[in-house]
């Protein structure tokens, strides 16, 4: 009899988990599917996406939701976004992106090659102010203006005749949201390695639409545990870059429906199994615009910071490395041996490296007032080099780290 329930235990335990693993797949296909169009600002992508995981949460049985609204100011492109160079049609999110503060731009405009071999700033500016070069776009290397910085500052103001930048980099092609809080003098325009050396022309028809004072929302659940004098938070950003015109979005199912997801999944653990301290879980917005969601809510807690005995923030962990990654606050330290012990007992990771805190990520407000929290990432796997790109998709989605991640956090909980 007594193995029979050994047996019929284990069964139970493969069973939770399986149910919890397609849960957690149902969810990261949602959010990455094209109704959220991103889960960015100009469509309501991300607003979106936050109603639905309002409803998530409710039916996973927590016994509080509410939402706290806050506004940012963002740059977005959900209109015309065609490029041609030559004649020959770019296909957005392939050949080309956008800087993300970039301003709209049309028309047709000579390009004028930088020679990084050959640099001559004084070259440059006089050959920009003759006629055959007014308005042209700038071509060079991103990494090489990193070198010549104040050139390039003056090439990017109004200061200079130039009509903008192209930028050549790596591929595929990344989209990067941070810094567009703002717009800025000139379009500048990503492309890679390949872009022709010998172009003469492109003609271009993109449309920026910058959204002043946009309301977002934290999406906050909580489950009662018996006591209340102190918390776990479990946070992920559910938002993320939103549209490159009408036809391209990015999914973003590693970052971050792979996070949002898991702090779902644990919502619903902890709704089955009553813990010993209350528990929170907050999806954020405004994460990929300067951590203006998680900033937010540490400067406007629904709970005393104070009372948070460690904090969980969950960022990408949809892909396949063997290795952990984590950064850990400085009051989080005292915690970090036992999460090193309880990994090395299990064998969830080969390992977990520990990095500098910094700041882009949903843990960083948090950090620095001094509340005890980790970040966990899984980096550098099969997925990674789809990070910030419109391949970052359910079709390529992983889900190796999942369970990992969600009984590590868990037996850390338990023991802490």
């Amino acid at each position: 009899m007594k193995k029979l329930l050994i047996v019929l235990s284990m069964l139970a335990t493969m069973s939770l988990n399986a149910q919890d693993m397609a849960h957690y797949k149902r969810i990261v296909k949602e959010l990455s599917s094209s109704k959220y169009q991103g889960r960015g600002y100009a469509r309501g992508g991300a607003n979106k996406a936050g109603r639905f995981l309002q409803k998530e949460f409710i039916k996973v049985g927590v016994d509080e939701v509410v939402c706290q609204p806050f506004k940012l100011d963002i740059n977005t492109f959900p209109g015309r976004m065609n490029l041609s160079v030559d004649g020959k049609k770019q296909i957005p999110g392939v050949d080309f992106t956008m800087r993300e503060y970039s301003p709209g731009v049309k028309g047709t405009f000579p390009l004028y090659h930088i020679d990084t071999l050959t640099y001559d700033s004084e070259k440059i500016f006089r050959d920009l102010a003759l006629p055959e070069n007014k308005g042209a776009f700038v071509v060079c290397d991103f990494m090489f203006s990193y070198k010549h910085r104040d050139d390039f500052k003056r090439l990017q103001s109004k200061e200079c005749a130039n009509g903008g930048l192209l930028f050549t980099w790596e591929e595929p092609m990344k989209f990067y949201k941070a810094y567009g809080e703002k717009v800025g003098d000139k379009p500048i325009i990503w492309v890679p390695y390949r872009f022709p050396k010998d172009a003469r022309t492109i003609t271009a028809d993109i449309d920026n639409k910058f959204l002043k004072d946009y309301e977002c929302f934290n999406v906050i659940a909580k489950v009662e545990g018996r006591r209340h004098d102190s918390c776990f938070v479990f946070t992920a950003h559910y938002d993320h870059l939103g549209n490159l015109g009408r036809k391209v979005f990015y999914a973003g199912a590693n970052d971050n429906a792979s996070g949002t997801a898991t702090i779902v999944t644990l919502a619903a653990y902890y709704a089955k199994n009553q813990p010993e301290y209350d528990m929170y879980f907050i999806a954020f917005s405004g994460e990929d615009a300067y951590l203006r969601g998680s900033e937010y809510f540490a400067n406007h807690p629904i709970v005393p910071l104070k009372q948070i005995k460690y904090l969980f923030n969950i960022d990408m962990i949809g892909d396949n490395n063997p290795t952990a990654y984590c950064e850990v606050s400085d009051e989080g330290m005292r915690g970090y041996p036992l999460f090193e012990e309880i990994n090395k007992e299990k064998r969830y990771f080969n390992a977990i490296n520990r990095g500098e805190l910094a700041g882009n990520s949903d843990h960083y407000p948090f950090a620095i007032r001094h509340v005890p929290c980790i970040f966990i990432e899984n980096e550098n796997g099969d997925a990674f080099k789809y990070y910030h790109t419109i391949h970052d998709n359910w079709k390529n989605a992983l889900f190796d780290s999942y369970e990992p991640v969600f009984r590590l956090v868990r037996d850390f909980v338990e023991r802490f």
